[in-house]
């Protein structure tokens, strides 16, 4: 039988665990309860008492986990490494017990498997709920996670994306936490296995429970079209020095998702010279200079055209950027 003081000692360095919603059963697992009755009498003008025998039970162990994700859906795109689902992992029974964690990315009904990574589960070690160089791969057998009741532990799986997906496609992983004293049916017992040599008795959650992530795919895709027009000093379109060349560039974004930080820059062609006060996005006006507007003309090092787009999405429509220059 193993020794679960020994092992939660080991485990404790290893994982930070927190103190869950209260989902424990009932009494703690090792509990002894008592129980002595008294009778009372009269004999004459004397009252006596006397005790019965003290019977005892102590409580058992009862195995229920509970699998949650944090994360339902993460949005990723085409090609994309060690994509993060976050799940808790709760001991509701009420006593220490230790996990076996297995993710699984073979699911029917979505579009792709997800590739695990490599590492591809992990432990929220320091216990704040975000990925980071502190956190504990996971290796079965070596740092399984030993959780008080009520006690759970964040659990990060890592996949990869394939390349060949498409906008819209979702591909689903799982993870799976079973109880190592074992499962089975509700009321599957376990002698001498429990808490404090108690029995382990499988609650209703059958000492296993697996949630499932879904990963969705939001291929974006940005287009700039750009066309010109030429305007002489006599009314013509011949791009005689002196002339203007007015540019349009149209921005387009399709597919679902957003393009974030979205940044316009147009080097000013050689020969030519921009034409201070010509560039606008979406018509309006902006100056040439680095100030509190989304555009600004810059000379060097390389003489360009920058605007900041933000963030662009197909449901948030065209963005026109134009601008002039003259030749030389």
């Amino acid at each position: 039988m193993r020794s679960r003081s020994s092992l939660f000692g080991a485990a404790a360095l290893l994982v930070g665990v927190a103190a869950g919603p209260a989902h424990a059963i009932g009494v703690p697992a090792g509990t002894a309860i008592n129980n002595t009755a008294e009778v009372s009498y009269n004999v004459g003008t004397v009252t006596s008492s006397v005790s019965s025998n003290t019977v005892s039970v102590t409580v058992a162990e009862i195995l229920d986990v509970v699998v949650t994700v944090q994360t339902p859906t993460v949005s990723v795109s085409p090609g994309a490494v060690a994509q993060l689902l976050r799940y808790r992992v709760t001991n509701t029974g009420n006593g220490p017990e230790t996990f076996h964690l297995v993710m699984n990315n073979a699911i029917a009904g979505d579009q792709f498997d997800p590739v695990a990574a490599s590492p591809a589960i992990y432990l929220d070690s320091n216990n704040n709920g975000t990925f980071d160089a502190s956190d504990a791969p996971y290796t079965a057998g070596t740092n399984d996670p030993v959780l008080n009741a009520d006690e759970f532990v964040t659990v990060f799986v890592r996949n990869d994306i394939p390349l060949a997906v498409v906008d819209t496609d979702t591909g689903r992983s799982s993870l799976n936490a079973e109880s190592r004293t074992g499962t089975g049916v509700a009321g599957t017992t376990f002698a001498g296995q429990g808490a404090g040599g108690t029995d382990a008795v499988v609650g209703l959650t059958t000492a296993s429970s697996t949630e499932t992530g879904t990963y969705r795919v939001e291929a974006i895709s940005i287009v700039a079209n750009k066309t010109q027009v030429v305007a002489d000093r006599w009314g013509g379109t011949r791009p005689v020095p002196g002339a203007t060349i007015n540019y349009t560039i149209v921005v387009n974004a399709t597919g679902t998702g957003t393009a974030t930080a979205a940044l316009f820059t147009d080097n000013i062609p050689a020969n030519t010279t921009f034409v201070p006060g010509s560039l606008r996005l979406n018509t309006a006006v902006l100056t040439d200079g680095a100030d509190a507007d989304a555009g600004a003309y810059e000379a060097a090092p390389t003489a360009r055209v920058r605007v900041a787009l933000g963030d662009i999405s197909q449901a948030g429509g065209s963005q026109t950027i134009q601008f002039a220059v003259t030749i030389n």
